[in-house]
């Protein structure tokens, strides 16, 4: 089947394309709000006419939350199953935006066209860009190049509570030959990536007790110890003079980085003076002897993200606390186990801490990372695909956060997932004035479309 005349059709498509975006957009639909909880079933309502409407077996599924949305339609060649979600943030604060956030326009900016709204791109834009990749190639064709199977949900805003459930009561149904996600972005806002490695999290909030309670620190300071200072020290201790962190067995699990990944990621002549100069920083901070590239997406991390203790109001207080507390993150990769680590870093810290201070933890989640096996040729099709529809040659790049769904797809399901997106780093997801550049879109479109071409052969 003709490419070229699929192309062709998304350009001459864009206006009408962009206003079904502009239409879904209208929509409110707030996953975390349970005002907005009819406006997430319009949504839903809203996808599944559409998607019916270009022929594809499409359903409103009910969960305890949000439905889900599911589609299949037939095809030659592979089954591929696409994952998005057309709920939403809220959109506080109303009063910096510089518009209605559910009034979606085209806007002229310095950097090109804009389309303005609450969605945009995360991820009402992102899922439409495959959408209408698969509408040109019905209106071309008649048909589609591969089995196409959609999974769209409605709370990944609100933490997916009827994701894993779902998928494990559907998984014969879920499962696939390959699995695209678009929820990422361009590499520093131009460059085509397949993001192949997620790192993983796992939290732990501190309490120390030291003193029964608040003492007068005139009367008691010197003589009892004071748990804000026996954190402090343990925290510091958390970290060599390299960087590396020193819970034991932490770096068991943790791979080095595939030769050919690196030469990728040095081509992508990633600017960290810039990247930190941005937040008012210039140093790098990680471990010794690493690229700014592997400490971000490769490499593990140990951070504290918050730490409190006696009298913080205003004026002075001369008080010794008696409890001091802290939440600290770690970010993982490879191989790591969680579980274990938690395991691991709570005897460490535990035995860094003096004996007159008690220490209690609460767990605040543990995933593994995610790692997606490139050696299927599905991985490289789609990297020539995007290279041929932008300037700069497609990478595998990695996420130093984390996304749940690709490996959700793989642990339920067995199916290794592409996270290829089309957002730009200034696009404000999660804030007021978000935005998706109608580049983005279109060439969103056409890279789905070049995507499918390649999977098909």
């Amino acid at each position: 089947m003709s490419l070229d005349a699929v192309l062709a059709q998304i350009d001459a498509d864009l206006p009408a394309a962009t206003e079904r975006l502009c239409e879904l957009l209208r929509i409110p639909s707030i996953s975390t709000d349970p005002a907005f909880a009819g406006d997430c079933e319009t949504a839903a309502d809203w996808l599944v006419a559409d998607l019916a409407d270009m022929g594809f077996d499409a359903s409103k599924r009910r969960t305890p939350g949000h439905p889900m949305v599911i589609a299949h339609a037939d095809g030659p060649g592979p089954h591929v199953m696409f994952y998005g979600h057309y709920d939403v943030q809220p959109v506080d604060p109303l009063d910096l935006w510089d518009r209605d956030p559910f009034d979606p326009a085209i806007e002229e900016t310095p950097n090109g066209k804009v389309i303005r709204a609450r969605g945009a791109s995360d991820d009402k834009g992102q899922l439409m860009t495959f959408v209408e990749a698969c509408r040109a190639w019905k209106a071309v064709h008649g048909t589609l190049p591969a089995r196409i199977s959609l999974f769209f949900e409605g709370e990944e805003e609100s933490g997916s509570p009827s994701l894993v459930p779902f998928m494990k009561e559907n998984a014969e149904e879920l499962t696939s030959d390959i699995a695209l996600i678009c929820d990422t972005g361009l590499f520093e806002s131009r460059t085509p990536a397949i993001v192949t490695m997620l790192r993983g999290l796992l939290g732990e909030e501190i309490t120390v007790t030291g003193p029964s309670k608040d003492l007068h620190s005139g009367m008691y300071g010197g003589l009892a110890m004071n748990p804000a200072r026996a954190l402090a020290r343990a925290i510091a201790a958390l970290h060599d003079d390299q960087g590396r962190i020193t819970v034991p067995g932490f770096y068991d699990d943790v791979p080095e980085l595939d030769p050919a990944i690196a030469d990728q990621w040095q081509a992508l002549n990633f600017d960290a003076g810039r990247f930190l100069g941005d937040v008012g920083l210039s140093i790098p901070a990680g471990e010794a002897g690493r690229t700014p590239l592997e400490m971000i997406w490769s490499r593990p991390t140990c951070e504290v993200n918050g730490m409190w203790s006696g009298y913080t109001g205003d004026g002075f207080k001369t008080v010794l606390p008696s409890q001091a507390h802290a939440k600290i993150s770690f970010r993982l990769v490879g191989q790591q186990d969680p579980h274990k680590l938690r395991e691991s870093f709570r005897a460490y810290f535990t035995s860094l801490l003096p004996e007159d201070c008690k220490v209690e933890f609460r767990p605040h989640g543990a995933s593994p990372a995610g790692q997606m096996s490139i050696t299927d040729p599905a991985f490289e099709k789609a990297r020539g695909a995007l290279s041929d529809e932008w300037p700069d040659a497609a990478a595998y790049v990695g996420c130093g956060g984390s996304i749940p769904i690709a490996g959700y797809f793989k642990n339920i399901l067995g199916v290794d997932a592409m996270l290829i997106g089309f957002g730009k780093d200034d696009d404000q997801i999660h804030s007021p004035n978000e935005k998706y550049d109608l580049e983005s879109f279109h060439k969103g479109i056409r890279s789905w479309a070049r995507v499918l071409d390649a999977l098909s052969r």
